[in-house]
């Protein structure tokens, strides 16, 4: 009979954990996307331009991505509940302010405070999963949690255009509130404390990493209307490329690195990384721009565009499933090239479909293209990434590949924006369409980069399982981050 208490009270510990963790997942990555349709909105009440639009997106992905291998860190260090409940009190907070905002640099300050806040929470919550759920259990759970985010960036469209029209845009930062206020007194009450064993905290890795990515972000940002060869934007796009090249040399030498360099020895590890950055970009660039299409030129309304998305944002759903088996029988590494090529088919299926004229059912087929892409490239990754390290390395790898395919985002809104600024503008359909068609082009472009890679590296061809030639050197402790 005690036993049998222990079992149920194991099971409900589980049951919990799983809930908590993979709704705070939910929420975190729902913020990726879910600005995008009510951006135009956002214009019309705050004013602003292209620029300001683009760091209400790349604010919060910045931070995200840059801080979320110093929160996992910092997790190990003063404990991965008690981080995790401060995460989401910032990233809670955070979210009330940017519902407040009076203007658009209040607005922006508050999405880089929610992408810090978001930075510490992802990482802890398989940290925190994996300590609550039984080894034999561990795959369904992390199977839930995927899924949660996985729909969090399918819907993110949608359920921001649901929001911006029949409430308010500023609703889709109200939703975060009293989700967030419900998972801190949960977390306290049914989540365990842990430490990792390495407490180290690897702060000029993180300062210059930071400096380096938001100096190149912000040239991109500024680039055509300082100039792109005015001493600003040259001492960005230079200086920037300094700092990550002093990032490098520093991770090299540092006695606990937060993103150790020997990792990218491997080529494969490298391959699938790199293709990780350039589809982000392709992506989060394109959806930007995409979901002001259907309103600004299209006349939806952002429930309709949101709606209109789903071609492309809700087929992964199906197609990752299909694909994640697929890359069981014939290898990971082919399904993710072909995915990334069918993005890539898609993207150039876009460019040539749009015209000031918008016929919606002329663009259903790039979407279709561009959401089975999307299933295919989403559900090997992880297997690929892992599979190029040693099991105690399968935190580092993973947090790394999560925070690579966020500063990709950033630098997709950024450089794909800069694009379309420089062919085009809002003033009217046909200036839009004259700014998006290029922007679409490079954005293909990149997919296409991305597919090369993968097809280019024989190990990627052939992996299935663990690669043997892994790289060397000691492996410090680090608490696993998101996959």
């Amino acid at each position: 009979m005690r036993q049998q208490t222990q079992q149920t009270a194991r099971r409900g510990s589980t049951v919990w954990a799983v809930v908590i963790t993979s709704t705070a997942g939910f929420i975190t990555a729902l913020d990726n996307l879910i600005v995008t349709t009510a951006l135009p909105s956002i214009r019309d009440d705050l004013g602003g331009g292209l620029e300001e639009l683009e760091w209400t997106v790349s604010a919060y992905t910045l931070t995200f991505a840059v801080l979320m291998m110093f929160g996992a860190s910092l997790g190990d260090r003063f404990g991965r509940r008690r981080l995790f409940v401060l995460g989401t009190g910032i990233f809670t907070a955070a979210s009330a302010a940017a519902a407040l905002a009076p203007g658009m640099n209040e607005l922006i300050a508050a999405r880089a405070v929610q992408g810090f806040g978001a930075a510490i929470i992802t990482p802890l919550t398989l940290t925190l999963l994996s300590a609550a759920v039984p080894a034999e259990r561990r795959g369904v759970a992390f199977g839930i949690w995927g899924a949660a985010s996985g729909l969090a960036v399918a819907m993110g469209p949608l359920i921001g255009g649901a929001l911006t029209e029949y409430v308010s845009w500023h609703w889709i930062f109200w939703v975060n509130v009293p989700i967030g206020l419900a998972l801190i007194p949960l977390a306290l009450l049914r989540l365990n404390e842990s430490h990792g064993t390495n407490p180290s905290l690897d702060l000029p890795g993180t300062v210059l990493a930071s400096g380096g990515l938001f100096g190149i972000v912000y040239a991109l940002v500024r680039g055509n209307a300082e100039g792109w060869t005015s001493p600003l934007i040259l001492g960005g796009l230079i200086g920037g490329a300094l700092l990550l090249v002093a990032f490098v040399a520093w991770e090299q030498r540092a006695k606990h690195p937060m993103l150790p360099m020997r990792l990218f020895r491997h080529p494969s590890f490298s391959a699938i990384n790199a293709a990780s950055l350039l589809m982000y970009l392709g992506l989060f660039g394109s959806v930007f721009l995409l979901t002001q299409y259907f309103q600004d030129v299209g006349g939806y309304s952002p429930m309709e565009a949101g709606v209109r998305m789903l071609p492309w944002t809700a087929i992964p759903m199906i197609a990752g499933p299909l694909a994640g088996a697929l890359s069981d029988r014939i290898g990971g590494g082919p399904v993710v090239a072909v995915g990334l090529v069918l993005q890539a088919v898609g993207m150039g299926y876009w460019a040539l479909a749009v015209e000031p004229q918008l016929s919606y059912p002329d663009v259903v087929p790039a979407q279709i293209l561009c959401g089975i892409g999307m299933g295919m490239f989403f559900a090997p990754t992880a297997s690929l990434v892992m599979s190029t390290v040693r099991p105690q390395e399968e935190g580092i790898a993973s947090g790394a590949n999560n925070a690579i395919r966020e500063v990709g985002g950033a630098i997709g809104v950024a450089s794909l924006a800069a694009v379309f600024s420089a062919q085009g503008g809002y003033e009217s359909a046909t200036r839009f369409v004259d700014g998006l068609v290029p922007a679409l082009w490079f954005g293909a472009g990149a997919l296409g980069v991305a597919a090369a890679l993968v097809f280019l590296v024989p190990s990627l061809r052939k992996t299935r399982g663990p690669v043997a030639d892994l790289p060397s050197g000691d492996v410090p402790a680090r608490a696993p981050a998101a996959i």
